[in-house]
């Protein structure tokens, strides 16, 4: 855990995933009476696999375990010389395709309708809903935001990301006046005597977490009428897919989303290549 959290700078989070797939791996060679990895081979990491897929679980699940197993066993190879050969050679499952489901600009506009109030648990939730969709942040960025990490003059936030990376995202003047009007008007009514500077709190005053998070955006859903299904990444989509459809360049919405790699924010020209020609088909004349 500290090795991949220090000198990997992965997120606790990804820590906590890892850890357990190690801890559900070595439970397997306790099973198949294994106990020193180098007795490890090619046919106990496919018997590993098959096991996992028998379990039932996602393509995308398997393959991260088997990722997680094969770093451990390179770790262990570099550090103790554990032979690392069985997980090598196996077979990477590849992850299915699936286009990330997002939402049009005018169920945005019933999201903000469902959530506008004067009360301050619904100038908190506007103020959610409008700092998402303006900076397509993660909701663990949401949540771990600062009162000192927003600067409503410049129209700036500063975000500490995926291994612990710094970017400076801008938004607009209407995240801005909802910021403005939450931490001056709710904020404070809803710390109730707590003190810490997390930017989003619960209505206990305590810090909102990601769950606390989904739950407000699954209620603000309902109040839409709007019958799909919410996830906080989905306005994370949402952001992408409305900046390259209006003419924003990949490079910076690469930027903007804090995207290690161009091939993560190229999923989005997809999307917005399948809706353009949704809407010729369904326009033209002579479609």
């Amino acid at each position: 855990m500290m090795y991949i959290q220090l000198e990997r700078n992965y997120s606790s989070n990804t820590a906590t995933e890892y850890a357990t797939d190690i801890d559900e791996f070595l439970a397997f060679l306790t099973v198949e009476g294994i106990r020193d990895l180098n007795n490890v081979t090619y046919t106990e990491a496919r018997l590993y696999a098959t096991t996992l897929y028998n379990n039932g679980l996602a393509r995308t699940s398997i393959s991260r375990k088997i990722s997680s197993v094969r770093s451990f066993f390179k770790f262990a190879n570099a550090r103790y010389g554990v032979n690392d050969h069985a997980f090598a050679s196996l077979h990477h499952p590849k992850k299915q395709e699936k286009l990330p489901a997002f939402f049009y600009e005018q169920e945005m506009e019933m999201l903000f309708a469902a959530c506008e109030g004067t009360d301050a648990k619904s100038l908190r939730d506007y103020a959610i809903l409008e700092l998402l969709y303006a900076t397509g942040m993660r909701v663990s960025e949401l949540t771990s935001l600062k009162t000192s990490d927003v600067d409503n003059e410049l129209g700036i936030v500063k975000v500490m990301g995926k291994g612990r990376k710094e970017r400076y995202i801008p938004f607009g003047s209407f995240a801005e006046e909802a910021l403005f009007t939450y931490q001056e008007q709710s904020r404070s009514r809803l710390m109730k005597q707590q003190e810490h500077d997390s930017l989003f709190v619960n209505l206990r005053g305590k810090p909102l977490t990601d769950r606390g998070v989904r739950h407000i955006l699954t209620s603000i859903m309902e109040r839409a009428s709007l019958h799909s299904k919410i996830y906080p990444h989905m306005l994370r989509h949402t952001f992408a897919t409305h900046l390259l459809a209006n003419g924003a360049d990949m490079r910076s919405v690469q930027e903007l989303l804090g995207h290690s790699h161009l091939s993560s924010t190229q999923v989005y020209t997809h999307i917005t290549k399948d809706h353009l020609r949704k809407t010729y088909m369904n326009t033209h004349p002579r479609a």
